[in-house]
């Protein structure tokens, strides 16, 4: 499995080191961007600067415009299948 960092220069740091040195972290986010943090060599979180969180957050999100003009199912609708009950006649309903 690839991961999605090996093709960028994301540093990584392990958590001991992540927590222990936080300020050298997150300061180096800040002049170089992303950085990977691993656990037990498993990729496990990823700290980025505030601004680039934003536009990937905001990007994630679709406008209800977009959701209602979108040609693609946001979902699931199950309906029962058709005809296979029989019908009361109005007589039986009073």
């Amino acid at each position: 499995m690839t991961s999605l960092f090996e093709e960028t220069s994301v540093r990584t740091w392990p958590v001991q080191d992540a927590k222990s040195r936080f300020s050298e972290m997150l300061e180096t986010c800040l002049r170089e961007g992303p950085q990977l943090v691993t656990k037990r060599g498993a990729e496990t979180a990823v700290l980025v600067p505030a601004t680039d969180w934003q536009r990937l957050h905001s990007a994630a999100k679709p406008t209800l415009k977009e959701l209602l003009l979108s040609e693609q199912a946001r979902g699931e609708l199950n309906l029962p299948p058709r005809g296979g009950r029989r019908r009361r006649k109005a007589t039986e309903l009073l």
